[in-house]
């Protein structure tokens, strides 16, 4: 898999989102993609409660351990690099999470406007 080159919305290097929990698509604390990830894991967020109910309600629980993948769920406060889809889907439900606008990769604007991911910055 070939890594897309490492830069963020703002046209610099991308920083990282986490470490603790360790997450992108990649496992290397950074929201880098590829073509293979389907879900375009791009968008650095900080989790909330809300968000994480309105995940697990959609289908993607995000705060439950599952200890047989190594993660231990997340929980408010926690970094994470969310599929862009997802956040547009709760940006316009009224939910979207803050974002790390630095550590947020350049291909998350094939799916969200910079205008919402701004709104939404940290």
């Amino acid at each position: 898999m070939e890594q897309d080159d490492s830069i963020n919305v703002l046209g610099g290097a991308l920083a990282p989102c986490s470490t603790d929990p360790v997450t992108g698509f990649f496992r290397d604390g950074h929201c880098n993609t590829c073509a293979a990830d389907q879900g375009s894991h791009t968008v650095c967020a900080v989790m909330t409660d809300e968000f994480l109910a309105y995940s697990k309600y959609f289908g993607n629980d995000l705060s439950t351990p599952r200890p047989e993948f190594g993660f231990a769920g997340l929980k408010a406060g926690d970094h994470w690099c969310l599929c862009a889809g997802r956040f547009l889907q709760a940006h316009d439900e009224g939910c979207a999470p803050q974002v790390n606008l630095s550590a947020t990769h350049k291909r998350a604007l094939d799916i969200v406007p910079l205008k919402a991911l701004e709104e939404h910055a940290l």
